[in-house]
């Protein structure tokens, strides 16, 4: 066995993780064996985390964006004692013991095969997309800036955390990790440090047959500060650099550690075969040996590696732990106002009154965009909700999503003329990692949303999973919902966008139809804290509905509701979502008027219909009434769920094309007689 103490703990770090990839006949042990020097390093004698409060505010956060190496984390959180926390509190519990290792990658375990947000205590974000756990640092970095900026006093330092992002040559590829560069390096977020992995080796060999450019320029060139580590086992010589990387606080490090994949497997050290898979029984045997390891023992910790692991970390954690609330008793004392705010934020309540501005619009056959009619509601919210900020993807005049109301500023370092307590985000186009970094933001307390053309959020499906499988309340805002875009045409015009979405689990999505229900809408979103929203909106003007002759937009929360109706039982349904329920508005006046006995549902929410009792839904759309004809602007994917097989749809089944909105309409057959004529043919064949 090694005699240094140092050694002996980065070498439990290898081969708990060599182990539990090989009893579960799955993972990636190279790089945990890699990188244990540096991580332990970090952890032992740098990070400023407390174990025993993992929810601490002012902890230093670390992300491990190499999602893959997610046993190089768990033996970290194991050694360190991390504390368990459960329904938001910490418990009295270990996050992870042995036990826990061994059942790595098994059901219903809390050592998945990727890292889990909310499922292991320990773990600051979910990782495993390459390139998403960059994004989420600079935002986690964002948000400590923000805090600092809006909450920290002169005598009063409540945060002054840094962020660690292990991230490697798969992340370095991704375009996701380059826009996060880019925007931490404008930002100048000199509390965040990536410490990239450079093995040059990837699944398929070595990457010189993917990825040769020189990434120590390409960082310098963002504005980044560049630091090399020769080899990842020079413990002293990485402690010196995480030194330097945080005296320098005007710009954001990269430590480029050059190391060996599966040091010191005498066979695959080096090579694709230490990356993806098991080592192998012998592999592993014969590699305990040369690291003067028990070759017959599995998942062994050796007597005092925790305690010497916990006597930096733990001891050290725990002090700043300590003295941070302390000094938090004392800036509730000199600030409760603002601190009261910092409890809200922790807590992840809402702020009182954040809902007491919204507008009821009147009644207006010409209208207003939603994206306009939301603009209006979103500075109503975000003027009584302090902690929630924004902005878009270089879209906002567009999207209608700047923050204008006295005190929101832009969030900029003092070089480019603002501050980091502004409000207002500017991402630049750069839509996936406006996601990631909103991701970030939301895992430090604060409610963030982001904004885009709907045909953009293609661009944005990894964040926005990310967000639905942490469970995080971003708010994605996405305008220019239909070929009501019009001239742009089919590049611009989003038709399959709307079943992307909502076939994403736990997301809710509206489309709402007018000013109105836009208030709706971010009345009921708001709320909903547990789960990513997504508003649809318009880029051309929608009537407001006369609530006094229809349903009122309320119903909005139950997701569909009967907008207007028939005297008795109805005989023909028309449902619409958006921009498309004016029309049928028009068209079932047209069939009322013939004497046709019909009725209007809204739609603009699907999940939220879903949730409804079963007797509610049946209220909604009668099971005997079977003529039913359901209109939008995009695909049909879905709507034979609520039209049957045998009722009709008037929606996109190509993509659209270069032309007026009003043209458009014709064309595809978004007309009050196209309406009108469907729901005949549906009364044709009932009466048949």
């Amino acid at each position: 066995m090694p005699a240094n103490i140092d050694t002996l703990c980065i070498n439990t770090i290898r081969t708990l993780s060599m182990d539990a990839v090989q009893k579960a006949n799955s993972g990636h042990p190279g790089t945990a064996m890699a990188l244990a020097p540096p991580a332990y390093t970090l952890w032992r004698d740098v990070l400023n985390y407390d174990p025993a409060n993992p929810l601490w505010p002012n902890r230093d956060r670390f992300v491990l964006s190499i999602g893959h190496a997610s046993m190089l984390l768990y033996s970290l959180i194991y050694l360190a004692g991390v504390r368990d926390v459960r329904d938001g509190k910490v418990v009295d519990a270990p996050s992870l013991t042995v036990k826990d290792i061994e059942q790595f990658r098994q059901l219903d375990s809390r050592t998945p095969g990727h890292p889990e947000y909310h499922h292991t205590a320990g773990v600051e974000t979910t990782t495993g997309p390459l390139g998403q756990g960059c994004g989420n640092s600079v935002g986690m970095a964002m948000a400590e800036k923000w805090l600092a900026a809006r909450f920290n006093k002169p005598e009063f330092k409540l945060f002054d955390y840094h962020v660690y992002t292990f991230c490697g040559d798969g992340d370095n590829m991704e375009g996701v990790s380059s826009e996060a560069a880019s925007v931490a390096g404008h930002l100048k977020l000199g509390n965040l440090t990536w410490i990239y992995d450079s093995n040059r080796i990837s699944i398929e060999g070595d990457t010189h047959i993917t990825f040769t450019e020189n990434v120590h320029k390409r960082f310098e060139a963002y504005g980044w500060h560049v630091l090399e580590l020769r080899d990842a086992n020079d413990t002293g010589d990485f402690r010196r650099l995480l030194e330097e990387a945080k005296a320098e606080t005007s710009r954001p490090t990269l430590i480029i550690v050059h190391s060996i994949i599966g040091w010191g497997s005498p066979h695959k050290a080096g090579t694709a075969d230490a990356h993806g898979s098991p080592l192998g029984v012998e592999e592993i045997r014969e590699t305990k040996k040369f690291y003067g390891w028990p070759e017959d023992k599995s998942f062994y910790v050796p007597d005092g590696v925790p305690e010497h692991f916990q006597a930096g970390i733990a001891t050290r954690g725990a002090a700043a732990s300590k003295a941070w609330g302390e000094l938090f008793a004392a800036y509730r004392k000199e600030y409760p106002e603002l601190a009261a705010q910092l409890d809200s934020i922790f807590a992840g309540r809402l702020p009182e009154g954040w809902d007491k501005d919204i507008a009821t619009f009147p009644a207006d056959a010409k209208g207003i965009a939603s994206r306009a009619s939301s603009a209006k509601v979103l500075n109503q919210v975000a003027a009584n909700y302090p902690w929630m900020i924004g902005g878009s993807a270089d879209l906002s005049p567009s999207t209608k999503t700047h923050m204008t109301f006295e005190g929101a500023g832009d969030f900029q370092p003092p070089q480019w003329g603002a501050t980091y307590g502004g409000r207002n985000l500017h991402f630049g186009v750069r839509e996936h990692v406006m996601g990631s970094i909103c991701n970030g933001l939301a895992l430090a307390g604060l409610r963030p949303y982001c904004s885009g053309f709907l045909i953009f959020s293609d661009y944005m499906k990894p964040p926005i999973r990310l967000s639905a499988l942490m469970k995080l309340p971003v708010l994605y805002i996405f305008t220019h919902d239909s070929i009501g875009v019009g001239e742009d045409g089919p590049t611009h015009q989003p038709i399959e966008q709307l079943a992307q979405l909502r076939a994403t689990p736990g997301v809710t999505l509206i489309r709402p139809s007018d000013a109105n229900e836009v208030a709706e809408a971010w009345r009921t979103l708001i709320p909903l804290t547990d789960r990513p929203s997504v508003l649809v909106l318009s880029r051309q003007n929608l009537p407001t509905i006369c609530r006094k002759t229809y349903a009122p937009a309320s119903g909005l929360a139950k997701g569909a509701y009967v907008l207007a109706d028939a005297d008795g039982k109805p005989d023909v349904i028309l449902m619409a979502t958006g921009s498309e329920v004016g029309l049928v508005v028009k068209a079932y006046e047209q069939l009322k008027a013939e004497g046709v006995k019909a009725r209007v549902v809204s739609m603009p929410s699907w999940d939220l219909f879903e949730a409804q009792p079963q007797s509610y839904r049946d209220s909604v759309l009668p099971r005997d009434v079977t003529a039913r004809v359901a209109v939008e602007q995009a695909a049909q994917l879905g709507w034979d769920r609520y039209v049957g097989l045998d009722g009709a749809t008037i929606v996109m089944h190509t993509f659209g094309a270069s032309a007026p909105a009003e043209q458009l309409e014709v064309k595809f057959g978004f007309t009050v007689d196209a309406v009108v004529a469907e729901a005949r043919k549906q009364l044709a064949r009932k009466a048949s």
